[in-house]
C-alpha cells in the first residue's frame, strides 16, 4: 500500500492547486480524480469552455454587426459553424487539461484514476479499472458541486439541460428558456443569442444576478434587453414539461398569475450544490451539514482533525479562485505556516459582455450593516478608450468609507471588468483610500481610467470627465 503525507480527493482548481502547493512544500503528494481528465468542473464544463465559446460567439457578432462600421468588408454571407465552434472549445479544453497533467508530472505528484471513498479516516479506497487502497497522513476534501435542479423537473439532458450538455449542443436554439438569472445563465444564454437564438430569462428573485450590486443589475438589464432578451424576474417556476422537440415551462408571475414560456431548449441554471456522493464522510467520521456542504472550522479543518476541506464542497462563494486561495491556504498550515485569506476580498464576475466584476461590500449591505459610506461614479461612454472600441456600455463604481476614505467596494459593468477588478483588489488588501486610486496615474487611453475618475468621484465629487 502506497502512503502519503496528503491525498487530494478531486483535481479542480482548488485541488490541482492545493496539491501542487503541497508538492512544493516537501510533502509526499497523491491527487484522486473520479473523471478521465484533470481539472473538474471548471476546466471540462465550466469556467474554460463557457469563455471559449463566449470568445467565440463574440466574435461572430462582431463580424455581422460591427466590421462594416469599422470599414471590414467581408463579401458574402456570414455564417455560425456551430460544430467547429464546439469543435474549437474542446480544443482549448484538452489543452488546459494536459497541462494540468504536466504540472502534476513536473512536481511528482502521484495520479489515481477512479473515485475516491473513505475506508477510515486515515486510508482512502479508489475504484477505478482496478480497485487500489492508499494510506494518507492527511486528506484534503475537494470533490466540487454539481448542477442544482428544480424538484419537479426531469433532466433529460437532450431538450431540458443542465450547463454541461449547453456547452455541446448539436443545433443553435430557435428559443432557448433560461431558468436562472445568475451568471451561468446569462453567459450561456447569451453566448446562444448572439448566435442567433431566441432567449427567455426566468429569475425567481426581484433582478438578474442578485447576489451583486442593484446598480450592476440595473445595468445589465439594460444591455441584455438591448440585444432582445426577454427578462422576466418574479416569476416562481413550478412545472418545465418536454412534448416532443417543444419545452413547455410554466410559473407563476409577481401577481401570482400563471404564464407560459414554450421553447425548445431550455437550460435550467439554478445554482450548484456540493457534490459528496460516493465519498464515504460518515466512514472517517466527517460531518455534513444540513446543505450537504463539508463542515469545516476557520481553518478549513473537519471535525476529523487530519481531514480539511476546500472550494464548492465547503461554505462560502462557489468560485474556483476561492478554491484555489483555499488549497493554497490548507498546504501552507499543513507546512505550519501562518497563511490567511481575506474572503470580503473575493472578487466575483460575470462573463457577459459587458463584464459584470465586483469586490467588496455593496450599497445594500452597507446599508443593511448601517455603515455611512459616500459614492463615487463614472461611466464607460466618458472613456475615449470606449469610444475608440465601441463599448460604451456601463459604470465603475467605488464606495468608500465617509469618515476615513477607505475603499469598502467596487462596482463595474464594462469591457474588461473582469480583469480592471484586480485592481480593486490590490487597493483594497492594503487598505487605500478613495483618494489613494484617485491620485496614482492611469495610461490614457484605458478603461481603467474609469475606476480612477470614479475614486476622484468618492473624493469630494472631483471627477474630471464628466
Amino acid at each position: 500500500m502506497n502512503s502519503y503525507d496528503v491525498a487530494i480527493i478531486g483535481s479542480g482548481p482548488g485541488g490541482y492547486v492545493a496539491a501542487i502547493r503541497c508538492a512544493q512544500l516537501g510533502m509526499k503528494t497523491a491527487i484522486i480524480e473520479k473523471y478521465a481528465t484533470l481539472g473538474g468542473t471548471c476546466l471540462n464544463v465550466g469556467c474554460i469552455p463557457s469563455k471559449a465559446l463566449l470568445d467565440s460567439s463574440h466574435h461572430y457578432e462582431d463580424a455581422v454587426k460591427h466590421f462594416e462600421e469599422h470599414g471590414i468588408d467581408i463579401p458574402g454571407d456570414i455564417k455560425v459553424n456551430l460544430e467547429q465552434m464546439i469543435s474549437r472549445k474542446q480544443a482549448v479544453v484538452d489543452q488546459t487539461t494536459g497541462g494540468i497533467d504536466f504540472l502534476m508530472k513536473k512536481n511528482k505528484i502521484d495520479v489515481y484514476q477512479g473515485l475516491g471513498s473513505f475506508k477510515d479516516a486515515t486510508h482512502i479506497v479508489i475504484k477505478g479499472e482496478k480497485t487500489e487502497e492508499i494510506e494518507a497522513k492527511h486528506t484534503i476534501i475537494a470533490t466540487g458541486s454539481k448542477p442544482s435542479n428544480l424538484p419537479f423537473v426531469d433532466l433529460d439532458k437532450e431538450r431540458i439541460v443542465t450547463s454541461t450538455e449547453a456547452l455541446k449542443l448539436k443545433e443553435i436554439p430557435k428559443h432557448l428558456i433560461v431558468i436562472g438569472g445568475g451568471a451561468i445563465g446569462l453567459e450561456l444564454g447569451q453566448v446562444y443569442r448572439r448566435l442567433g437564438a431566441e432567449v427567455t430569462v426566468i429569475e425567481y428573485m426581484d433582478r438578474i444576478i442578485p447576489t451583486m450590486d442593484a446598480g450592476l443589475s440595473r445595468e445589465l438589464n439594460k444591455v441584455l434587453k438591448k440585444a432582445k432578451f426577454s427578462i422576466n424576474v418574479s416569476h416562481k417556476v413550478k412545472s418545465v414539461e418536454r412534448k416532443g422537440d417543444e419545452v413547455i415551462v410554466k410559473a407563476d408571475n409577481k401577481k401570482g398569475e400563471e404564464v407560459e414560456f414554450t421553447g425548445d431548449y431550455c437550460l435550467v441554471s439554478v445554482g450548484r450544490r456540493p457534490y459528496t456522493d460516493g465519498l464515504n464522510a460518515e466512514a472517517a467520521g466527517v460531518k455534513l451539514t444540513d446543505r450537504g456542504q463539508v463542515e469545516v472550522n476557520e481553518h478549513l479543518q473537519t471535525n476529523v482533525k487530519n481531514i480539511y476541506a476546500i472550494g464548492d464542497v465547503v461554505k462560502g462563494a462557489m468560485l474556483a479562485h476561492k478554491a484555489e486561495e483555499e488549497g493554497v491556504f490548507v498546504a501552507e498550515t499543513l507546512a505550519g505556516q501562518k497563511p490567511h485569506i481575506n474572503y470580503n476580498l473575493i472578487p466575483g464576475v460575470v462573463y457577459t459582455w459587458p463584464e459584470v466584476a465586483a469586490v467588496g461590500k455593496t450599497e445594500e449591505e452597507l446599508k443593511e450593516a448601517g455603515v455611512e459610506y459616500k459614492v463615487g461614479q463614472f461611466p464607460m461612454r466618458a472613456l475615449g478608450r470606449s469610444r475608440a472600441s465601441m463599448d460604451l456600455d456601463g459604470f465603475v463604481k467605488v464606495l468608500a468609507d465617509k469618515e476615513t476614505d477607505e475603499i469598502l467596494g467596487v462596482h463595474m459593468i464594462g469591457a474588461r471588468a473582469a480583469d480592471m477588478i484586480a485592481e480593486a483588489v490590490v487597493g483594497m488588501e492594503f487598505r487605500a483610500s478613495a483618494e489613494d486610486i484617485s491620485r496614482i496615474s492611469h495610461a490614457h487611453p484605458t478603461y481603467t481610467e474609469a475606476l480612477k475618475e470614479a475614486a476622484l468621484a468618492a473624493t469630494d465629487d472631483r471627477a474630471l470627465h464628466i
